[in-house]
């Protein structure tokens, strides 16, 4: 058998995402975004606002813009547009200098006639456009001077056809007549198969007989009659804004040489009526705009046309990376056309980017609510609260107790027991007992535990704990507009955040209730609290909190009731009996006496209470070390950094003193 020869060919991967590039790291953005919807932000500016900064490590959409406006700066400040202006002098000049020594040697000329010759060229108009057309009729003696003048009608013909083709300018040099004959054809035909479209008339078939005769003009390949005229409509709207960019002097000389267009009237007639149907095909080109060119590079009208075309991918290319309009995604980037003007490594950039926002959403951590509008998801804050919550354990080690009650969660001490799982069990397994009885149960049956074993529901068995209090917990959060102005909003989600997943997850048998107090107080879901913006609202109405906060506990009578409240200025409001809020500064007696009477109603019923007081308020001081000792609470200075870490421990300090037995409310 004779083996075949393979062969392979490598090159860079040009398709969508890497399907080799390693998965994005979310904790970063998450983390972000968290913060800033916690900081006031919505979820989608807060995704936005990532976006632009980029993580510590990566490029974002502000880079990206930045590296926009400074190419497009490059090209103003490097470019004019007199290129093909210069060239067409610089013919004529040459022609001129070629025919006046050729006069200079011929010595059979009559001196007369050598005189008037020598007196034309003398006497030629100082406009170049003029100087050409005069020209025109001037009867060359040198043969040099009669070719560099010949070549600016073929440089004339090249640069307004490239204008509308790209390339052509190129394709055409040394052209013959054959090869303008050619494109004679093809405008004559690309012309009638616009106007049938314009009436509704062209087929596929008029296309593909097109592209058929005329199709190696267009190295573009379109696959349609809709992406050729897009093609040639964003070229000739460039070639519109070009002649606009000009002054009106260029223009009028470019429109007097444009006669001498392939010494043929009818090309540019042509072109005239190509620019009109595309003009109607597609309005919404941008055919009025111009710019400012400040170079000193000239560009001929081919190249400028390019140089018009690369300014409006730019102009797109920094609306799509504003991500400033409705709706709009980074899988809105067209990373075509930025590769084309920033390179792969901003391609690359703008990937990751896009891939961030797409996995924060169909990895769940953003979700979509009936409106359309953007939550961070439950999925999210479990992974935040997560996180949060050890950052609290971290503070806490070292202080006695608090690290391994965090740790040992809502279950008691270890009897050293254990009993058959039943349905809605949550203590530990005890792995030896369950192995063991699933061994035995192998072997009872005539199977051979030595070739694995299958769990059935009947062989698990779980440790026995001593019984521990279950807690009702009210979270009270001041919402005032202090709180976000001094800097302490964010540290009170966090805390509320972390406090909320310790309790979900480590004490499931407890109920946490977050009451938000300003001017008026309410119970509040940690979703709700942590896309919460900052009011600015007079009024810390502790009363109101108060008054929820027992109604909360009387719900769980056999709980334990901790009381939890964080404030950073003393009570100004107080609920009146229609329901409405009395707001005075300073505090008024009525609303002092309230607030204490709600205090010690809880008081009362055994309430375990610490008070975070945030500031250096003398009057907030002075007011929450009374109420804690007419309670027998706690008061806890904390920085704002250390709010959380000083609420996780209060909780799990009151958690530990309720006497087994008692039952506060009873």
């Amino acid at each position: 058998m004779v083996a075949r020869n393979r062969s392979s060919r490598y090159g860079r991967y040009i398709g969508g995402p890497d399907p080799l590039a390693p998965p994005v790291d979310l904790a970063e953005a998450l983390d972000a975004v968290a913060e800033d919807v916690m900081a006031g932000y919505s979820p989608r500016q807060a995704l936005q606002e990532y976006l632009r900064r980029g993580g510590r490590t990566g490029v974002g959409l502000d880079d990206l813009a930045g590296r926009v406006q400074q190419r497009r700066r490059e090209l103003l400040g490097r470019h004019r547009l007199d290129g093909t202006l210069n060239e067409v002098r610089r013919l004529v000049d040459t022609a001129v200098l070629e025919e006046r020594k050729q006069l200079a040697r011929d010595a059979s000329m009559d001196n007369t006639e050598r005189s008037f010759r020598e007196m034309q060229l003398q006497d030629l108009s100082p406009s170049t456009a003029a100087a050409v057309n005069e020209l025109a009729a001037y009867e060359w003696q040198s043969t040099t001077a009669r070719d560099a003048y010949e070549q600016i009608k073929d440089l004339l013909g090249r640069e307004l056809l490239d204008q509308r083709f790209a390339g052509m300018k190129q394709a055409l040099e040394n052209a013959t007549d054959a090869d303008r004959a050619a494109v004679d054809g093809m405008l004559r035909d690309l012309n009638a198969l616009l106007a049938k479209r314009r009436r509704g008339e062209d087929t596929d078939a008029d296309f593909e007989e097109f592209m058929e005769r005329h199709g190696r003009l267009f190295p573009e390949q379109p696959q349609s009659l809709d992406e050729l005229v897009d093609v040639l409509a964003a070229r000739s709207a460039a070639a519109q804004r070009m002649m606009r960019s000009m002054s009106p002097e260029q223009r009028d000389e470019l429109m007097q040489l444009s006669a001498q267009t392939f010494g043929s009237p009818d090309t540019m007639a042509q072109l005239d009526e190509l620019a009109a149907s595309l003009r109607a095909l597609r309005p919404g080109e941008d055919w009025s705009g111009a710019e400012h060119f400040e170079g000193q590079e000239g560009l001929g009208l081919g190249d400028g046309t390019s140089v018009l075309q690369d300014l409006a991918d730019l102009e797109q290319m920094s609306e799509q990376l504003s991500q400033s309009y409705e709706g709009s995604r980074l899988d809105d980037l067209d990373l075509e056309v930025l590769a084309r003007q920033l390179g792969p490594e901003a391609v690359a950039s703008a990937r990751t980017l896009a891939d961030i926002e797409r996995t924060l959403q169909d990895a769940g951590y953003l979700q979509r609510d009936a409106e359309g509008d953007l939550r961070v998801s439950p999925r999210a804050m479990r992974r935040l609260g997560k996180s949060l919550l050890h950052d609290a354990a971290r503070q806490l080690t070292g202080r006695q107790g608090s690290h391994e009650a965090l740790g040992a969660g809502a279950f008691g001490d270890l009897t050293g027991s254990s009993r058959s799982w039943q349905f809605g069990d949550t203590e530990p397994w005890d792995v030896t007992r369950t192995m063991t009885n699933a061994i035995q149960r192998t072997v009872a049956g005539g199977g051979d535990a030595l070739h694995g074993l299958r769990l059935a529901p009947e062989d698990i068995e779980v440790t026995e704990t001593e019984a521990r209090a279950q807690a009702a917990v009210a979270l009270l959060a001041d919402v005032s507009f202090s709180m976000a102005a001094e800097g302490r909003w964010v540290p009170m989600k966090r805390t509320a955040l972390a406090l909320h997943h310790l309790i979900s997850t480590r004490f499931r048998g407890d109920r946490l209730q977050v009451i938000t107090f300003g001017r008026y107080a309410q119970t509040m879901d940690i979703g709700d609290l942590i896309s919460l913006p900052a009011r600015r609202e007079q009024g810390t109405n502790l009363h109101h909190a108060l008054l929820l906060a027992n109604r909360f506990f009387r719900q769980y009578p056999s709980m334990q009731p901790i009381l939890l409240t964080v404030t950073d200025g003393e009570p100004t409001a107080h609920l009146l009996a229609d329901g409405g809020s009395w707001f005075s500064w300073p505090p008024e007696p009525e609303t002092i006496r309230l607030t204490i009477s709600e205090l010690d109603r809880l008081g009362r019923a055994g309430a375990q209470a610490s008070f975070f007081r945030l500031g250096d308020d003398p009057g907030l001081e002075v007011f929450v070390e009374r109420i804690a000792r007419r309670i027998g609470g706690r008061v806890v200075a904390p920085e704002a950094g250390d709010l959380g870490a000083a609420v996780v421990g209060a909780y799990l300090r009151a958690h530990q003193k309720r006497p087994e037995g008692d039952d506060p409310l009873a």
